[in-house]
């Protein structure tokens, strides 16, 4: 007759304290490894950075962001300890320096200048040569309105004025950009939704082409970025309407915002920061966090943001993802309201 059939299986670990259990030169070497890999992130962020940093700026040299990253780069370097070298690599609408730095090594050696494309071309473009989710950012330091301008000669003076004209004669009035899918283009296709004005776009290679046309009476309005105008409204060659955030500008006190001069919740900025290759090791990551909040706190730093236009703040890495996908989920309602689509 058989048995009673046997129970469940019991494993006896012969050795159950672990390491302390061991015979003694066996429980020395496993000591001496856990407390090699403990001190080991501790380690790498004492020793990072070992050599010169690469931050990848996704535009030409002499533009807002370039300028802000070139302005940014001594004292980051100065928090580091190593030297900061800008890299520029235009093109696409700032996709392929973000390319770039989604392919280098997550070693903290390779930095991207964050600014609005990585919030706008995922809902622009249907193939982008990186993933969205292989950059990941450290923070912000700083917002930059945009602002509505016309020619002086034009004879508006007010948005309301602008928008009359606009509606009075649907699809007559043009405006200017740097380009298809920029935020200045966005900017635009916004405010026409927001109005349910007509207004075509005529997009040229670059912001400076497209002031020298407004400048030169070619198109009848644009926006652009307030550090790159400032000197042109302050001349009198063009005429601020009004800017794009939510407060007023240090720069341009007497120039409403949007939302003041009629166009309700219109909340819009260029931004910039930096970003890093997903897989950053997290105490380098912690580290370029409190450089940049560094960068953000020196006064000279400030002072000399705030004279082009800029507003100064440090956003740390938490909180700028959150805006960061705010951010995208506005634009890809811009995007699809005005069926813009790029190749």
């Amino acid at each position: 007759m058989a048995g009673p059939l046997p129970g469940p299986a019991r494993f006896i670990d012969p050795n159950p304290f672990g390491a302390l259990s061991m015979p003694t030169p066996n429980r020395r070497q496993a000591l001496i490894t856990a407390t090699a890999l403990l001190a080991a992130p501790a380690l790498r962020a004492q020793t990072w950075p070992s050599r010169p940093i690469r931050l990848v700026v996704p535009f030409p040299p002499g533009g807002l962001i370039d300028q802000m990253a070139r302005l940014m780069a001594p004292r980051l370097a100065a928090e580091l300890g190593q030297a900061v070298v800008i890299d520029n690599k235009p093109g696409a609408g700032g996709n392929l320096g973000a390319a770039e730095a989604a392919r280098a090594a997550a070693d903290g050696y390779t930095l991207l200048m964050a600014s609005p494309p990585l919030t706008i071309s995922p809902a622009l473009y249907p193939q982008l040569p990186y993933k969205p989710e292989q950059i990941v950012p450290i923070g912000l330091v700083g917002r930059v309105p945009n602002v509505l301008l016309v020619n002086p000669k034009s004879g508006i003076a007010s948005v309301a004025e602008l928008l009359a004209r606009a509606k009075a004669a649907p699809g007559k009035m043009n405006y200017a950009s740097n380009g298809n899918g920029t935020s200045l283009h966005l900017s635009a296709e916004l405010l026409k939704a927001a109005t349910g004005t007509q207004i075509t776009h005529i997009p040229y290679k670059g912001a400076a082409a497209a002031v020298t046309a407004l400048i030169a009476g070619e198109v009848d309005t644009m926006f652009e970025n307030l550090p790159s105008v400032l000197g042109q409204v302050r001349a009198g060659a063009v005429r601020a309407l009004a800017v794009t955030t939510r407060t007023r500008s240090k720069a341009l006190p007497d120039v409403p915002t949007l939302a003041e001069a009629g166009v309700a919740d219109f909340d819009v900025s260029a931004w910039y920061g930096l970003a890093a290759p997903a897989g950053v090791p997290a105490e380098v990551a912690a580290r370029l966090e409190r450089a940049l909040e560094a960068v953000a706190r020196d006064a000279e730093i400030a002072a000399a943001m705030e004279r082009s236009g800029a507003s100064v703040g440090f956003t740390a890495v938490r909180a700028t993802a959150e805006f960061m996908a705010r951010d995208g989920a506005n634009w890809k309602r811009v995007v699809e309201t005005a069926k813009i689509r790029l190749e």
